[in-house]
Parts: structure tokens; C-alpha cells; sequence
């Protein structure tokens, strides 16, 4: 049995005792502007095995600013966001689609799909990393970017024809996105959307069943499709619809394990999906100690983890201690 880093990430996916967790460290641009030294020594000691391939796109799409100082960031999909802090992503406060009279203005980023697949290709034979595409799906959110939340909220309260259409159009964008992706080396797709508050859902599973269920479907369906494994990102209290996505065959789940029961995640769904992170980035990676963080992760693994299904994965942002991120990767590699 090889050992490469894309070996271990498949090992893990599968259920088959990998002679090492695999790990990946997300970072905001806070940790290097705050953190440099710190930073590049965690990076050194434990490198990541899953990597993002770049867009590799023929054509670039138009933008404005950057998305991580302070000021405005338009971004190609023509949604402005506002930014008061360095090193964090900003957020959209007037919506780019007011009113829904104005949709067939909104003009998607087709630049988007001249990604240049022998480039991607060339990327991936270059590496023994496990491979992420450089695009990810988040239907929901972008809905939110566009209308703002209170805007949309009332949109689905309503079930507005004329948001259902939008998002139907949205959506066959990201399919056609993910189409192309899948005929690259990467190993994965990935697709994101938040969909929990502290405590619950920010909308019903009755309703996100209905609406967005399918969407992902069809995501996790390409994917399998191609042989490609799929990825989830959802901040939040996630855990009435985790069981969906396991059903749709998701193949790992980046989610917030400490809003929720951990122990009983993994009575439910250990050996049935992959928990790709996270730490507590709200309370345990800013305030805990390294004796805290110790006793979290092999609470997670303890939990979780059967002979494979966990990642070792954490942000690194704003808050958040160098001496606790690497605590983190010390503690895995230790118990696994």
C-alpha cells in the first residue's frame, strides 16, 4: 500500500486504515498578515495533502479590488461586497437584483467555462496530492449575494415563480461548470452553501429538501457519473439534513461539529460518510488551550472516525491561536 498524499485522502474515503490522517489547513489572509512566522513553521511541519487545482480559465472574468482589504470587491458574477476588516472576506449589503423585473439582466460569468483542461491535467500529474476542482457550486448563497438575505427569505417564504426560475437557470450554469471540471484529472468536486444558524436550519428541510436536495443531486450524480468523489462545505447547525446527504452518497462533509451532538453524528453516519473537519474555530481554537484542543480532536476521533472518515482539517482565522492550529495536527497525527 502506497502512501502519497492522494493515497492516504482515497484510503480515508474508503474505509481503509491509512497509515496517517490526511490533513488540509484552510487559511484567511488574517493569519499570514498576523501570524507569518507561525504560520509557515505549522505549514512546514504539517503539510497539506488536498489541494485546490488552479481555475486555469482562457479567459478571465472581469473584477474589481480585492476581495480581502478593506473597501469594495466586485466579483464576476457582478455582486459587490463591502469590507471592514484585512484578511476576511467582506459581505454584499445592496443586493445586485433588486427586484426581479431586472433578471434578465444578470449576466452570469461564462469565462467560467473556458477552463483549459490540459493545463488542469498538467497540474494534476505534477502533484501527489489529493486534487480539488477550482470551482464550487453554492446555489443558495449566490441567491443571498444577489437578493440579500431578507430579500430572499421572502422570496421562498413565497415561492415566487420568478425566483424558482432564476435559480433553475443558476443552477444549469453550475452543472454546466461541473461538466467540464469532471473531465479533468482532479479527484474531487466540491460545492458549498451555509445552511445553519447556531441552533437549527435557516430555512425548513421540508424546504430544502424540496428546493435544494435535488441541486445536489445533481452535483454529487456528476460526480459519480466520472468516477470523481464530492465534497460539502455548510457552516452551522446542519444536522436535520446530514442524513440527506449521506442518502444522495456526498462523500465527505466539512460542517461544524461543535454546534452539534458529535457522539451522536457518529452513532448515526461514522463509516457511512467522510467528516472533512472542522475544529471549533468559534470558542475552542480562540480561547482554548492546547490541553482543549487535545481533548477535542480525540473526542472527534473517538466519535468518528472508523478506520478512516475524518480529515484533519481547521481554519486558520481571525482569532484564532497558532499554538492551538498546530495543536490540532500534532494530536492527529499522533492518535491516527
Amino acid at each position: 500500500m502506497t502512501n502519497t498524499p492522494r493515497d492516504l485522502v482515497k484510503q480515508t474515503l474508503e474505509f481503509r486504515s491509512p497509515a496517517r490522517v490526511p490533513r488540509q489547513l484552510w487559511t484567511l489572509p488574517w493569519a499570514k498578515n498576523n501570524h507569518p512566522e507561525k504560520l509557515a513553521e505549522i505549514q512546514r511541519r504539517f503539510p497539506d495533502d488536498i489541494v485546490g487545482a488552479p481555475s486555469c480559465l482562457r479567459v478571465q472574468p472581469h473584477t474589481e479590488g480585492d476581495p480581502y482589504v478593506v473597501g469594495t470587491f466586485l466579483d464576476e458574477w457582478g455582486c459587490v461586497f463591502h469590507n471592514i476588516q484585512a484578511g476576511v472576506h467582506g459581505e454584499v449589503k445592496e443586493p445586485a437584483l433588486p427586484d426581479w423585473e431586472r433578471a434578465s439582466e444578470i449576466r452570469f460569468p461564462k469565462e467560467r467555462l473556458t477552463v483549459d483542461i490540459d493545463a488542469v491535467n498538467a497540474f494534476c500529474r505534477s502533484s501527489d496530492k489529493f486534487i480539488i476542482a477550482g470551482t464550487c457550486p453554492r446555489p443558495f448563497e449566490r441567491l443571498q449575494f444577489y437578493r440579500n438575505s431578507a430579500n430572499l427569505y421572502t422570496d421562498l417564504g413565497e415561492a415566487r415563480p420568478e425566483m424558482l426560475a432564476f435559480l433553475g437557470r443558476l443552477h444549469e450554469f453550475y452543472m454546466q461548470e461541473l461538466e467540464l471540471w469532471v473531465q479533468t484529472e482532479v479527484d474531487a468536486l466540491t460545492f458549498m452553501d451555509d445552511w445553519g444558524a447556531q441552533r437549527g436550519l435557516l430555512i425548513s428541510p421540508a424546504m430544502w429538501r424540496r428546493l435544494f436536495k435535488p441541486l445536489y443531486k445533481d452535483y454529487i450524480d456528476i460526480a459519480h457519473r466520472y468516477g470523481k468523489t464530492i465534497f460539502m462545505h455548510s457552516d452551522g447547525f446542519i444536522t436535520p439534513i446530514i442524513g440527506d446527504l449521506v442518502e444522495l452518497g456526498l462523500d465527505a462533509l466539512n460542517c461544524q461539529l461543535f454546534t452539534m451532538d458529535i457522539e451522536e453524528l457518529g452513532r448515526r453516519y461514522a463509516g457511512k460518510i467522510t467528516f472533512w473537519g472542522e475544529m471549533d474555530r468559534q470558542h475552542l481554537l480562540p480561547a482554548g488551550t492546547p490541553a482543549d484542543i487535545d481533548r477535542a480532536v480525540r473526542r472527534v476521533k473517538d466519535a468518528l472516525w472508523r478506520v478512516g472518515g475524518c480529515i484533519a482539517q481547521c481554519e486558520f482565522g481571525p482569532g484564532g491561536r497558532p499554538e492551538n492550529v498546530y495543536q490540532v495536527y500534532k494530536t492527529w497525527e499522533e492518535i491516527v
